[in-house]
């Protein structure tokens, strides 16, 4: 068969094989697109370039200090813009980062920093719990405090099964007490 009459009509294979390739650059496009909405966030710059590296480590800033919501809240939130101006009205005052932390402070705004992690709408996640329950910031962040620019760990949950062998373990060993119980039941149904 003649590549001009494949497909019965004069031109049909170069036209198939065209429609071959827009079709596969179209799903490409769809394809990266999806890519960029999951992961954009990883990518994207914040307003002020913050050193967790710098913070956290060198300096050895608890966590905490800064997420203070940890402890007390269901979300562990950014930091109020008055803790970093806490030491920052004084400390490196003439860096350019600083003084972009001070342009929001003197126009009372709030920094809109660019949020990292995140979980699927319909799971109830409580730093409140696991931060009072003993569980270092790192076991799902990964070592914050070895990191320039923060970027989603390999240990942050990415399936329910991170999550559910760990309360396993939990309720295996009783590692945080009896008043933490997590059922064995919830694995019959989300492994």
């Amino acid at each position: 068969m003649n590549q001009d009459t494949q497909f019965g009509f004069p031109g049909g294979g170069l036209r198939a094989a065209g429609l071959g390739l827009l079709m596969a650059a179209v799903l490409g496009i769809a394809l990266l697109g999806l890519w960029d909405r999951v992961f954009a966030h990883a990518r994207h710059e914040q307003p002020i370039a913050f050193s967790h590296e710098l913070h956290a480590g060198q300096k050895q800033i608890p966590c905490e200090y800064c997420h203070s919501m940890a402890r007390r809240s269901p979300v562990a939130g950014v930091p109020p813009l008055q803790t970093c101006m806490g030491c920052h009205q004084l400390i490196a005052v003439r860096k350019p980062e600083i003084r972009k932390l001070a342009a929001y402070w003197e126009q009372r705004a709030p920094i809109p920093w660019v949020k990292i992690h995140t979980l699927p709408d319909f799971v109830y996640f409580s730093h409140k719990r696991h931060v009072r329950a003993g569980v270092a910031c790192q076991e799902c962040h990964g070592p914050v405090e070895t990191m320039k620019v923060v970027e989603m760990s390999d240990r942050f949950p990415k399936e329910m099964g991170q999550c559910l062998s760990c309360h396993m373990e939990v309720a295996r060993t009783h590692r945080f007490g009896p008043e933490v119980e997590p059922s064995v039941d919830c694995v019959t149904c989300h492994k």
